[in-house]
């Protein structure tokens, strides 16, 4: 008769909570492969009506929502100033 293997249950995330607040070593149960996300904070932003409009288009445009196109021009513009700081250093 063959052996088959069984597949291991895998601990709840509670359970893993649980030995790590009692002390227990957890690693084995983490492949280091994800990615740390820092913490998101809201905050609540006033546009004029053309802005919006503006944003509305670009997200209709891209297939994107008016949110992604708000971080990204957002995103894009913090590393032109870094950028340009680090070009006046030199």
């Amino acid at each position: 008769m063959k052996k088959t293997h069984t597949k291991k249950k895998h601990p709840s995330a509670q359970t893993i909570a649980r030995l790590a607040d009692n002390g227990k070593d957890v690693s084995r149960f983490f492949a280091n492969s994800g990615k740390m996300m820092k913490p998101i904070q809201r905050v609540n932003i006033d546009f004029t009506v053309s802005m919006l409009e503006e944003l509305e288009a670009a997200a209709k445009e891209l297939n994107i929502s008016r949110q992604t196109v708000i971080k990204s021009m957002i995103r894009q513009a913090l590393d032109q100033r870094q950028a340009a700081r680090a070009s006046r250093r030199r």
